[in-house]
């Protein structure tokens, strides 16, 4: 309909509601033939506040028409597109208690579990989807029924029912228009589920079968993720480089590239890391994700320089992204390896400034580590410090930092206190080697622990 033909319609619309709810008692059956025709020419153009007035009009004022159930479902779906969704569910029950029912079979049914669902009640639209299901599985509206049950039971955290309703629905009707999401968010829960090889059968075919479908990128991401993790590796991996390419916008493409960059790393195969790295580094335009795997797949090479160079790049072009801060700590331990103590010392305290608890720590570690190196024993006591309040679980990180704590104060010959970190390592890290260290530590300052208890312990007793 053009512009000026929805014009003309709704004019008429509007000019028969006037005439129908201002009418007198001498026109009732035009009255009523009116409002019938405003209230169903409204809900087909849209004008849903119109087409409710009128309708209300109508079974306030002839409840007993012939129309009535009819005119009940539609004032019910009117209702429900304008969110008054208490006032549909009554309109939908209503509907449900003529004899027949109008519409479809079964429709007020299904719109009664629709607007429950609206309602957030998902266990009331379970009951009624399910109901209908099994009063008549070959009503025209089960499909959509199967899959409101689908999301009644995903809402109500029942990840299995919901596998179930998807699965029927696709298997029984796989040309209704709901199919295609069906299939997406099963393959979803079949994922977190790790049954990876039946999401990847339910995914294989959706590109050929829905290639202008909205939901096609998480399908390929899904269909690439599920083949990885099932073992397929090379399949995985040309799905997922497939989806980046088609997709580099989209919100799941870092998380591909970070699977791909894993499983190549996992890998461990030169030719698929240099060809990682040479894809990451072309891309265009370059993202911080990318730059930092890049630095990542370089490192993995034995590249250090190519790794540095990807990393610095990432800190240059994209200062406040996250993963800038997660690149200043690998630079600063590159630098530390290297002997560049005051270089890592001024990246690991760039890299502090991180939002994760995880690379603060780290980073705090490195600079103790190189205050230590550098002989600035209470900035490395500092530091270990740090790092140890924000281990957290993090067993290596506590352990190491109560270490590299310990040894700065035997530096600065607080032996007694230094002894008690060693103590705690040996006894509670789970590193062989470093317990080893903490227990020759400790044996190390017994000679100047002794003199101390003796001074601690003479002369003449204390008056209590």
């Amino acid at each position: 309909m053009g512009l000026s033909m929805c014009r003309a319609a709704v004019v008429l619309l509007v000019a028969l509601a006037c005439a129908a709810l201002d009418s007198p008692p001498a026109a009732a059956l035009e009255e009523r033939e009116r409002l019938v025709l405003v209230g169903e020419r409204a809900f087909q153009d849209r004008l849903h506040s119109l087409s409710r007035k009128a309708l209300e009009r109508f079974l306030e004022r002839y409840p007993s028409d012939a129309r009535a159930p009819e005119a009940t479902l539609l004032l019910g779906k009117a209702r429900l597109a304008l969110g008054a969704l208490e006032a549909a569910l009554e309109a939908f029950r209503r509907a449900q208690g003529f004899s027949p029912p109008p519409g479809q079979p079964e429709e007020a049914r299904f719109w009664e579990g629709e607007t429950l669902f609206r309602l957030r009640r998902f266990e009331a639209a379970r009951a009624v989807y399910e109901r209908l299901l099994a009063d008549n599985a070959a009503a025209p509206l089960a499909p959509d029924a199967l899959y409101g049950l689908g999301w009644a039971q995903l809402e109500l955290k029942r990840r299995e029912p919901a596998i179930t309703a998807f699965r029927q629905l696709i298997e029984a009707f796989p040309e209704h228009p709901s199919v295609p999401s069906a299939t997406v968010y099963l393959a979803r829960m079949l994922v977190e589920s790790k049954r990876f090889e039946e999401a990847a059968g339910f995914l294989r075919s959706f590109p050929e079968r829905h290639p202008d479908h909205a939901l096609l990128p998480d399908a390929r991401y899904l269909l690439g993720f599920a083949r990885v993790s099932a073992g397929q590796t090379s399949e995985g991996l040309a799905d997922l480089r497939a989806f980046i390419t088609a997709h580099p916008a989209h919100e799941l493409t870092g998380q591909a590239r970070r699977v791909v960059v894993d499983t190549v790393l996992r890998a461990g195969r030169k030719d698929e890391l240099a060809r990682e790295y040479s894809s990451l580094m072309a891309q265009s335009p370059r993202t911080a994700e990318a730059l930092y795997d890049a630095g990542v797949v370089a490192a993995q090479l034995g590249r250090p320089r190519d790794a540095e160079s990807a990393w610095t790049a990432l800190r240059t072009e994209f200062p406040k992204h996250a993963l800038a801060t997660r690149a200043a700590l690998d630079l600063a331990q590159v630098a530390f390896a290297r002997g560049a103590f005051r270089d890592a010392l001024a990246l690991a305290r760039a890299a502090v400034r991180s939002e994760e608890d995880s690379v603060r720590a780290q980073a705090f570690l490195i600079a103790g580590e190189s205050e230590l190196k550098l002989k600035h024993y209470p900035q490395a006591h500092q530091a270990f410090q740090s790092a140890v309040e924000l281990a957290g679980e993090d067993a290596v990180v506590r352990y190491r930092g109560l270490a590299g704590s310990g040894l700065a104060l035997e530096e600065q010959g607080q032996w007694q206190q230094a002894a008690q970190h060693y103590d705690e390592v040996a006894e509670g890290s789970s590193d062989p080697e470093l317990q080893r260290w903490a227990k020759a530590r400790r044996a190390a300052l017994a000679t100047k622990l002794k003199p101390a208890a003796k001074n601690a312990g003479g002369g003449k007793p204390r008056k209590p």
